[in-house]
Formats: C-alpha cells, structure tokens, sequence
C-alpha cells in the first residue's frame, strides 16, 4: 500500500510564497515520475509540474519562473517552491506519483489528498 501525504498549503496575499511538500510511502521499490497537479473551482484538474527520477522538470506555461520544483529521492519526497503568487493560482493542489510497488510489482499512479492554496488580491 502506498501513501502521499502533502503539506504546506494555506492562505498567502498575492505576492507572497508557499511551500508544498509531497511525501510518498509504503511498499515502494521506485518512484518514476512526482509531480502536482491543481484544481480551481468549476475547472479542470492541470499539470503544474512534473519532475522525473532524474531531476528533469516540466512546467505549466502559466507558472514558469515562479514555481520550483525539486526532489529528494533519498525521501521519496517532492517540494513545489510557489512565489510571485496570484490570485489565480488559487486551487486545491494534487501531488501524483508514478510508483513501482513489491506488491502487486507494476508501476501505478498515485494521488495524494489533496492541500488548499488560496491567494488573496
């Protein structure tokens, strides 16, 4: 059984930073791609970023140069660094991992339960 457990969302004023931590665990073998996702309401779910085992990142258009994201494999955990926040940023934020497990052994993706960013003008 796997686990992603996210931390770091909250309220922040426009401008302003937060920090997402996504930690996976259970009966891991490997971790091929983390990432977050986000959901606004009325939209659909969006890519933010990805980032694969070998430190390569993708990002959404619309967060490029204000997000960051990293990745400690050692801890199978995945941090979005947000700053120059905006209002429309505001969404619950999904972290997904695409894990290898002993049991069954085949890779799989996994959601995390989700953690509320609200920017505020």
């Amino acid at each position: 059984q796997v686990q992603l457990v996210e931390s770091g969302g909250g309220l922040v004023q426009a401008g302003g930073s937060l920090r997402l931590s996504c930690a996976a665990s259970g009966s891991i073998i490997s971790i091929n791609v983390m990432g977050w996702y986000r959901q606004a309401p009325g939209k659909q779910r969006e890519l933010v970023a990805t980032i694969s085992s070998r430190l390569r990142t993708v990002y959404a258009d619309s967060v490029k140069g204000r997000f960051t994201l990293s990745r400690d494999n050692s801890k199978n955990t995945v941090y979005l660094q947000m700053s120059g926040l905006k209002p429309d940023d505001t969404a619950i934020y999904y972290c997904n991992a695409n894990i290898l497990t002993a049991i069954p052994r085949a890779f799989d993706d996994y959601w995390g339960q989700g953690t509320q960013v609200t920017v505020s003008s």
